[in-house]
């Protein structure tokens, strides 16, 4: 076993594996927060049972974090093994069949962990911003709705949500046709219809989560 993750292949089949838990909770953390939209009761509802799972939420986030760990590792591994096997660059790249997505994902996946990283200390920890982190709504909950709202009223802040949720659209975008590929799971038949799935479901999730901050922004949610 530790033979075979050592190889390119295993280490193709960690990076596809941890990027398919990662996507997972992309999917289920978007689909907690456009509960904004319910309003306040809804999410802070949603927030307070998250908290009251206790350790087995900390169980989640550590998992997650091992997920980034594997992640990372098999990314960085991979591109020195690649660099290793052709130490002198192409003169010329071509660049017709590679995407754009394809070609900055080592860039937008660096961004994106930043992201991740000020994400965590805005919103979990509570340590950037901390103006807007001890809100407390009618019940005796955390009100985390306020802290969203209050959060992206500033437009820097908002601006910054947007642009790293593009970026993480755009890694997805072929983050998850690159999966099913290192997992063995593509055809012929099936590429192209792959390229424009992975493109639809990345950019997908992007409007998804920009629209939250794109909304308090522009006034729609109060």
């Amino acid at each position: 076993m530790i033979h075979y993750f050592s190889s390119s292949t295993g280490k193709k089949f960690l990076m596809a594996v941890s990027g398919a838990a990662l996507f997972a909770f992309i999917i289920g953390h978007l689909l907690g927060n456009l509960q904004i939209f319910l309003g306040p009761e809804e999410l802070n509802r949603y927030s307070a049972f998250l908290k009251s799972t206790g350790e087995l939420l900390w169980m989640a986030r550590i998992g997650l974090l091992v997920m980034v760990g594997i992640h990372i590792w098999t990314a960085i591994s991979l591109t020195l093994e690649n660099r290793a096997a052709r130490p002198v660059a192409y003169a010329q790249k071509d660049y017709i069949e590679a995407s754009y997505a394809s070609r900055t994902m080592h860039v937008s996946g660096l961004i994106v962990l930043a992201y991740i990283v000020y994400h965590l200390m805005h919103f979990t920890f509570g340590t950037v911003h901390p103006e807007y982190a001890h809100f407390v709504d009618g019940q005796g909950r955390h009100d985390v709705y306020r802290m969203v709202v209050s959060s992206f009223q500033n437009p820097l802040i908002a601006i910054t949500y947007i642009v790293a949720n593009l970026l993480l659209g755009m890694h997805l975008s072929h983050g998850i046709y690159s999966a099913f590929q290192s997992l063995g799971l593509m055809t012929e038949d099936l590429r192209p219809k792959l390229k424009t799935l992975s493109c639809v479901v990345g950019y997908g999730i992007f409007i998804g989560y920009a629209s939250i901050p794109l909304s308090v922004l522009l006034g729609f949610v109060k």
